[in-house]
């Protein structure tokens, strides 16, 4: 362990990891209990597709591929607003043509070196210190919105038309959510890769609603099983030497397999 943390980009990993797990879990409750959590997945690909193309037009793939997964978020709100065009029609759309357009991009860039893998399963090597801080500074945001608007984020997660009608700007909050998931979507992806960034934001959520009733139970187990269960996947990545991303992704797996086998011993 010792070892493993004296190595710059392992703690630049670990840092970035920590605070993105929290950040993942404490968005994937609301979006998870409100059916919405595979808006996570949809972005993850226009992730991939904006920083294929920050990479072939040769400028900086984390400041080019934020405002444009906002962006496209915000449009998938609309979409979703749509009576003609359920949500995951749209999120299935938005998937499968920025896939396409990143994919595309790659295949007719010539002459520039592309690392197709990284984008799509992760690499801790790309992991900078600027990930690190834009993650502490998303995290600070997340708790101070937990903090002053706990009971909107409650109401709006388990009856929205309720909270409209006490004069809750849902329409604020959604797209306060749609942005924090972008830039999560963003900052993760360079860890765990496009394929795999949205299992942070899901499984924790659904382990958590196996062990706790409660929304403030939900988000506390959330978060925890998030951090742990992403501490215990880079271990045993750099110990395995196996894909960090892959290795997460398992590990939350198995600690969702156990919270379900527990659920049916309780009850």
């Amino acid at each position: 362990m010792i070892e493993m943390f004296s190595y710059p980009f392992m703690m630049r990993a670990l840092l970035v990891g920590v605070l993105i797990s929290i950040c993942a879990a404490l968005v994937g409750v609301s979006l998870v209990l409100r059916r919405n959590s595979m808006i996570g997945d949809g972005l993850s690909h226009t992730a991939f597709s904006a920083f294929a193309l920050a990479t072939v037009l040769g400028v900086a793939p984390l400041y080019f591929a934020l405002p444009i997964v906002i962006a496209m978020s915000f449009f998938v709100l609309r979409l979703s607003q749509n009576r003609k065009l359920h949500g995951d029609a749209a999120i299935a759309i938005l998937s499968a043509s920025s896939l396409a357009i990143g994919t595309m991009a790659i295949s007719l860039s010539k002459g520039v070196n592309i690392d197709l893998n990284s984008y799509l399963f992760g690499s801790i090597l790309s992991v900078s210190w600027a990930d690190v801080i834009l993650s502490g500074i998303l995290a600070l945001v997340i708790f101070m919105l937990y903090l002053f608007a706990y009971h909107r984020i409650f109401a709006i997660t388990f009856d929205e038309e309720f909270a409209k009608s006490v004069g809750v700007k849902t329409g604020i909050y959604d797209a306060i959510f749609a942005a924090i998931c972008s830039v999560i979507i963003v900052l993760g992806m360079r860890l765990l890769g496009s394929l795999l960034i949205s299992s942070l934001i899901i499984f924790p959520t659904l382990t958590a609603m196996r062990l706790k009733r409660t929304f403030r139970g939900i988000v506390l187990v959330s978060t925890l099983v998030s951090v742990i269960a992403f501490i215990i996947g880079l271990v045993l990545s750099y110990i395995l030497a196996t894909p960090t991303g892959a290795t997460v992704v398992i590990v939350n797996l198995v600690v969702f397999i156990i919270s379900v086998l527990i659920q049916k011993i309780i009850d």
